[in-house]
């Protein structure tokens, strides 16, 4: 499922130039993103856990779960993301199915590979 794609007609997006940090480890989630262009690395405990690409979702655990962020992310090109928040991210899981199966996917494979490295 290609997100970018999905939410490439919205208006909202929020741009970040190269170097700038998206959110940190241990701040309230409010949003997670879905990456619209550029590349942006997922970094836990001072460790690069994956360089994200268009379409790539960032920041699905504090929404889920309504925690604190479990990792950081830095823009590492200029990025531009779309924001979702908990009321549209209800609706899409209520809506679309398959949105929620994708997020799910993309927290296995992101939890498996971490504690495969750490």
């Amino acid at each position: 499922m290609n997100l970018a794609e999905l939410f490439r007609h919205e208006t909202d997006f929020k741009t970040l130039p190269a170097g700038e940090t998206l959110f940190s480890e241990g701040e309230q989630g409010e949003f997670m993103y879905v990456l619209m262009s550029g590349t942006a690395e997922i970094i836990v405990r001072n460790r690069v856990m994956e360089s994200a690409g268009a379409g790539a979702i960032l920041g699905e655990m504090a929404m889920i779960d309504d925690a604190t962020h479990s990792a950081t992310v830095i823009a590492k090109s200029d990025c531009t993301f779309f924001p979702i928040d908990r009321k549209r991210l209800n609706f899409l899981i209520q809506q679309t199915p398959n949105f929620a199966l994708h997020v799910m996917r993309v927290m296995s494979g992101r939890l498996r590979r971490t504690d495969g490295c750490l």
